[in-house]
């Protein structure tokens, strides 16, 4: 029988998407004659735009066989519980994202219903402060789950990581070329194709170097230079849903212990990050041109940062959206070649995770099957969609006002979907998890209460339950979350006791 496995992957492209392929790939093709390279250029710089990620990278790194520590001490990192949004939904009011779930679910109900159900009848309680991520991010406190006790609050910590994504590259090309993976330096100045198919056949460099591949990975950044400017396959403006198109990034002085939390604070255009790390604090204002010049915008981010800034500011200049295909042919785009949407809610480096792990579902062989690639494209283009509407849903919830572009955000429409999610909220109280949606019912719930959705009804078959009950069970809990929060040690203990970075 003929064997059509691939014998060669070409990753065009360094920086996290690169190197994040070429661990995935290299991890999966060990015992295999398959060869991988990886061409990268120093010449090119890389977008950081994100060093913030969401909780599914543990389950990556694990994957990889990558030790936390090491990884936390070598990356400059620090622990993240959740994302602080100021001033969104007007000004002066914050709340704070969390990774993890509010309260504890009890007859087969959703806690959150009960919450409502107390909400609705008069008691001023705060939602948030039953979510012990919340508590965590508060008072400053990080530990990881305990594994002993399945039933006690601190079971159930949910975290993530705030990093330096040039270090977390590096971190991920040691590992992948311990595994074989072969790095060639250069540019790429010519790519042929197939004259029938139209696939990719070789890549040669500035320094001579040829390059023949089976399959190709784009990670060349928003030009996507084999995906675009080689098969020319278009790309789904969506602009009108997100229409912040710049952003310009700087890294400033730590001043005081990191916070186990990113910051996003609304301002005149968009909005700005801040995400702590061990060394220096990573900030940057993402804003619409529309409605702020560069100037404008670079002398606000530099008038709101805690310290001296360590670089001159950079411009960044993008359109969200994402190619018309993923995967074209024999090629597939991740990260930036493949789409952006701004990284409000640390979604970059966790849809490249999303795309590499599809990719092994459907991974091809020489004859590149088309259903499978159809799938794979059908399958992503989904959870992009999702993405996007839980950014939406950040800008359109608002009472804001006070600028041009706040009044522009209030007449976004949103998609049929996303009315239909605030509708389901909003009339019965109810979310729904969809397949494919990176953000859970937590998620969901914290984002929409946060931004001014109330409901005006709850899960029906908890009129059997009295109020008085419901009180005292959300009491209760209330309490437990408030003696685990105690409990754990203040976030900058941890990390001089299991993972401080030697510089």
């Amino acid at each position: 029988m003929t064997s059509h496995a691939l014998d060669h992957i070409v990753i065009v492209g360094g920086g996290t998407a690169g190197w994040m392929a070429a661990a995935t790939l290299s991890n999966l093709m060990q015992g295999t004659k398959t060869k991988i390279t990886l061409v990268e250029s120093e010449e090119i710089g890389t977008v950081g735009v994100g060093e913030a990620t969401i909780p599914p990278i543990i389950a990556f790194n694990d994957m990889l066989g990558i030790d936390e520590d090491e990884f936390v001490r070598e990356t400059n990192a620090t622990f993240k519980l959740g994302i602080e949004f100021v001033d969104w939904f007007e000004k002066g009011h914050s709340y704070i994202h969390p990774f993890g779930d509010f309260g504890a679910d009890f007859d087969a109900i959703p806690f959150y219903q009960y919450w409502v159900r107390s909400s609705l009848a008069g008691r001023d309680d705060d939602l948030f402060s039953y979510s012990l991520m919340v508590e965590a991010c508060r008072r400053q406190k990080f530990m990881r789950p305990v594994k002993d006790r399945p039933d006690s609050a601190l079971a159930g910590i949910n975290y993530a990581f705030q990093f330096d994504a040039s270090l977390y590259a590096k971190f991920l090309r040691k590992h992948a070329e311990a595994r074989g993976v072969e790095r060639v330096e250069g540019k790429i100045v010519t790519v042929d194709q197939d004259a029938d198919t139209g696939h990719v056949t070789t890549l040669t460099t500035d320094k001579a170097a040829e390059l023949k591949g089976d399959f190709f990975v784009d990670c060349s950044g928003f030009r996507g230079l084999l995906i675009e400017q080689t098969l020319e396959t278009g790309y789904e403006d969506w602009s009108s849903w997100l229409p912040c198109n710049r952003a310009v990034a700087v890294p400033c002085e730590k001043v005081g212990d990191p916070i186990p939390y990113t910051r996003a604070t609304a301002r005149e255009a968009g909005w700005q990050w801040r995400i702590p790390l061990q060394h220096r604090t990573g900030n940057g204002y993402v804003y619409c041109s529309d409605f702020l010049e560069d100037e404008a915008a670079t002398e606000t981010l530099l008038s709101n940062l805690d310290g001296a800034p360590i670089a001159d500011p950079k411009i960044l200049r993008f359109l969200t959206g994402h190619r018309k295909k993923f995967w074209n042919k024999n090629v597939l785009a991740l990260g930036l070649a493949a789409g952006f949407m701004e990284p409000l809610e640390s979604t970059s480096i966790h849809l490249v995770q999303t795309s590499l792990a599809r990719l092994l579902t459907h991974f091809p062989d020489k004859r590149f099957d088309q259903t499978d690639i159809d799938a794979f494209n059908a399958r992503t283009l989904r959870e992009y969609q999702f993405v996007r509407d839980f950014l939406v849903l950040h800008y359109t919830a608002t009472k804001r006002d006070d600028t041009p572009f706040w009044r522009h955000c209030k007449i976004i429409e949103p998609s049929a979907d996303l009315k239909r999610r605030i509708a389901q909220w909003e009339g019965t109280g109810r979310i729904f998890e969809e397949p494919n949606d990176i953000f859970g019912t937590a998620s969901w719930l914290a984002v929409l209460y946060g931004q001014g959705y109330r409901p005006q009804s709850y899960h029906p078959l908890i009129e059997k339950m009295p109020i008085k009950r419901i009180d005292g069970v959300l009491a209760s809990i209330g309490k437990t979350i408030d003696a685990a929060a105690d409990f754990m040690p203040a976030h900058q203990s941890f990390i001089d006791k299991n993972c401080k970075a030697v510089s």
